[in-house]
């Protein structure tokens, strides 16, 4: 273990307290949604069928502990256990977390070698616990330009749970919208000069086959931390209709709770899709 890490590690330690299981929180922006508090744990009637979560905050919540960034990753990987396995509880058909943007590689180097150890450990200490419950490991991004430690790591946990038929687990990873995009466009591309299908043949179905999330649903609920109001090229096309909740928790901080408190504020909404319903 580098020195990095077994900083990250001690300041673990000394400063992750246990979470409170109630809280009140403000959500969204001046003027959005009012403070909410959480009273209860009943899950509301309409639930979302994908989530999509943006993890922001791991920085700012180890260095207002005065602990290294790594700290806050570590933190950040614990928040995410409990969050895989509430969305597998209440029975939600997908997640996709963002993990590592192409973006992310700028960071500084002990930075970047922090979170590529963090991901080893992840799939190692989980794997086991994940293939048991039938989730399904979707990596989205450019598996072939990781590190080869961490590429065969996430080839095998795809190849292990490839036939599993639970939730669906999308982990963004080495991750652009854009690219992803420019990806679908080629591949459509190539299929036309190749006489497989007429330029006529492409649909946003068709289109829609050709991006990582092939086969899933459409993104109903984004979720991104620590107060940050936008996507940074998280999931362009997939989260079109998404209702989108920016919650003020630093992912270290957010728990179940906060969790189901952003869906019961999905479920409270008036989803149109473009549309104007009757009497409106």
């Amino acid at each position: 273990m580098s020195d990095f890490m077994k900083d990250a590690v001690r300041g673990l330690k000394k400063f992750f307290q246990p979470r409170p299981q109630y809280i009140t929180r403000s959500v969204g922006c001046e003027g959005g949604e009012r403070s909410l508090a959480l009273t209860g744990t009943a899950l509301p009637e309409k639930m979302p069928r994908h989530v999509a979560i943006i993890m922001d905050g791991n920085g700012r919540w180890a260095t207002r502990r005065g602990l290294p960034r790594s700290a806050g990753h570590a933190a950040g990987t614990e928040a995410l256990r409990d969050i895989i396995r509430a969305t597998d509880d209440w029975g939600i058909e997908a997640l996709t977390i963002y993990a590592f943007s192409t973006e992310n590689w700028s960071r500084g180097k002990d930075e970047v070698q922090a979170l590529m150890g963090l991901l080893l450990k992840y799939f190692n200490s989980e794997i086991d616990e994940l293939d048991e419950k039938n989730v399904r490991i979707t990596i989205l991004g450019d598996v072939q330009g990781m590190p080869s430690p961490q590429k065969e790591a996430l080839i095998r946990a795809m190849e292990r749970t490839g036939k599993n038929t639970g939730l669906r687990l999308n982990i963004a990873l080495n991750y652009g919208g854009r690219a992803e995009l420019v990806r679908a466009a080629k591949s459509l591309a190539t299929q036309v000069a190749e006489g497989k299908i007429r330029p006529e043949d492409i649909t946003e179905e068709r289109f829609g086959q050709e991006l990582y999330t092939a086969g899933q649903p459409d993104v109903d609920l984004l979720i991104r931390t620590s107060g940050e109001m936008r996507l940074s090229n998280f999931l362009p096309w997939q989260t079109a209709y998404a209702e989108m909740v920016f919650d003020s928790t630093l992912w270290p901080d957010f728990t179940r709770q906060n969790y189901l408190e952003d869906i019961r504020i999905y479920a409270s909404r008036d989803r149109r899709f473009g549309g104007v319903k009757t009497g409106k």
